[in-house]
């Protein structure tokens, strides 16, 4: 087997594990809401058995439930990308403008936590920097829970926000910016399997002082890994068994080393795809003066509730963002 048809190999599986898991986070909800609504059915017709009205309202109430559970779900079933169920790392930084674009920044932190505590993501803060002043100049935030980087990768970009600065004492308008960039995390889920037909084994004696078994007895072990042309040998134990093993796992090492390596290769290309942020770039407006509106300036999709959006409300812009990539696939 040549190099690249082991690593392409490698890569494939890897997409089988991931994929494996994203049908088990769809499926299993399936089933679910599958058994809700029998439920639902049979209170229905329980209902109009008895002429209970409290039992109808009961199934409006879960009937409502279930249809906002479907269509998350659909949504969940545009998140078809490799990384998109992993946990994300999401970073934020303070655009040039002082005071103002730290506390811009730190109002971001604050909705973005807002929203994964609402969706029930668990949060780890990584970094933090504060101003000079007030707000900070960057934060990293960890996100854990499923399909966190599928979500979140819809904030990547600039955001602006304009308001009558709190830090201003004429009370004029002011304009800040801030980044948001988020990447996946990669489970470190790397199994190396070695297959006897990639490897040539050699056996020799060992070198160097010792008894009559180490210099007279074929004790040492050297394999060769034909896909990738790593060599390795083992001449420290006595057995020719114990060195074979002992060889075994530092090829084993070394292949996962040089995985890994491919996969950090992968996420910095996952990473320069996305573009340069930069403040031509922004995806976002949050207008707080003279009038309250956030409008993403991507899909077009707004809302006048500006202060909810603050306050984590950020699902249907994500939504919006996901179905407008799903009509541009398409066309």
């Amino acid at each position: 087997m040549k190099r690249q048809d082991f690593w392409e190999n490698q890569d494939r599986a890897q997409k089988v594990i991931r994929r494996m898991k994203y049908v088990k986070n769809v499926c299993e909800p399936v089933g679910e809401l599958d058994r809700e609504l029998e439920e639902i059915q049979v209170l229905a017709e329980l209902a109009e058995e008895e002429d209970d009205e409290a039992t109808r309202r009961e199934v409006r109430r879960r009937s409502t439930a279930l249809e906002e559970a479907v269509e998350r779900l659909e949504l969940k079933s545009m998140l078809g990308e490799p990384e998109d169920g992993n946990n994300a790392f999401l970073s934020i930084h303070a655009g040039a403008g002082g005071t103002e674009s730290c506390d811009w920044a730190e109002m971001l932190l604050r909705m973005y936590t807002r929203w994964a505590e609402q969706e029930g993501y668990r949060l780890e803060l990584i970094d933090r920097r504060d101003g000079e002043e007030a707000g900070i100049r960057n934060a990293t935030l960890r996100v854990k829970g499923s399909f966190a980087f599928g979500y979140l990768k819809c904030e990547v970009g600039v955001h602006r926000l304009v308001r009558i600065s709190p830090f201003d004492s004429s009370s004029r308008r002011h304009t800040s910016f801030a980044a948001v960039d988020v990447v996946p995390e990669f489970d470190d889920d790397i199994e190396i399997e070695l297959d006897e037909s990639e490897i040539e084994m050699d056996f020799m004696c060992s070198s160097g002082p010792g008894g009559q078994h180490v210099n007279k007895v074929a004790t040492a072990v050297r394999l060769k890994h034909i896909p990738t042309g790593i060599t390795v040998q083992c001449q420290s134990e006595r057995s020719q068994h114990k060195n074979r093993r002992m060889a075994e796992n530092i090829l084993r090492s070394k292949l996962h080393q040089l995985e890994r390596r491919k996969r950090e290769e992968n996420l910095e290309k996952l990473y320069n795809d996305k573009g340069e942020i930069a403040w031509g770039s922004q995806i976002r407006s949050y207008v707080l003066h003279p009038y309250q509106m956030v409008k993403d300036l991507r899909t077009g999709h707004e809302t006048g509730s500006a202060q909810s959006v603050l306050d984590g409300e950020l699902s249907p812009f994500m939504e919006a963002y996901l179905k407008h990539k799903l009509e541009e696939m398409q066309q």
